[in-house]
């Protein structure tokens, strides 16, 4: 996303905020102090900037688009935190091997080009040990479990029905199955592997 629709989604993912904030203490409940955290495609970096205040970890975020990187810059400077947003692509991602402990994607997998390389580049990144953690739509969400996510989301009544048509016309097609992710990560050398259906999505535990 670039441009007016990259603010579009700044503004709308900005009413589910408590959302991050619950994520970024979960993860910091498990992270030793200075732990080094990479985000790939944090998007606006609501997540990077929520885990930041909690503690004294060095956050990346890496993502592809130009205005994330601008938008989340700025957001994590008026917070008072400090947070490397980077721009790049997750294919081929600008990092030394065995760089972080733990790396989240959240609401992105789904629209890489490249997944199965992601995966690998993830493994890759990861310390020996670091965990990763994917959180994502299922492909087999019902329209019905997807209309009440959207109108729990706090959106006006115009951006309920754009967020509920692009669930249904784009972002299910993209999505995968859960059989359709082990075939993926089985191509990855990660440790183990963990997929756990929650809501309408995937959470999915990686060990390197």
């Amino acid at each position: 996303m670039e441009g007016m629709v990259a603010k579009w989604y700044t503004t709308n993912t900005g009413k589910t905020l408590d959302e991050f904030t619950k994520l970024a203490r979960r993860i910091a409940d498990q992270l030793p102090r200075g732990s080094s955290v990479l985000e790939v495609a944090p998007g606006p970096g609501y997540f990077c900037i929520e885990l930041a205040k909690l503690g004294p970890y060095s956050i990346t975020g890496l993502d592809i688009s130009h205005t994330f990187v601008e938008i989340a810059s700025k957001k994590a400077a008026a917070a008072g935190v400090r947070v490397d947003f980077q721009q790049g692509n997750v294919s081929n991602m600008p990092f030394a091997s065995d760089t972080f402990d733990f790396l989240l994607c959240r609401a992105a997998f789904k629209n890489f080009g490249q997944p199965v390389r992601a995966l690998e580049e993830m493994c890759r990144v990861l310390k020996p040990g670091g965990r990763g953690l994917i959180v994502d739509l299922r492909k087999d969400a019902s329209l019905e479990s997807i209309n009440h996510e959207v109108d729990g989301m706090g959106l006006n009544a115009v951006n309920k029905v754009i967020t509920k048509l692009v669930f249904r016309t784009f972002l299910l097609k993209t999505a995968y199955t859960k059989q359709q992710f082990q075939q993926m990560l089985a191509q990855a050398k990660f440790r183990t592997v963990d997929i756990h259906e929650a809501g309408i999505g995937f959470e999915i535990s990686m060990t390197k």
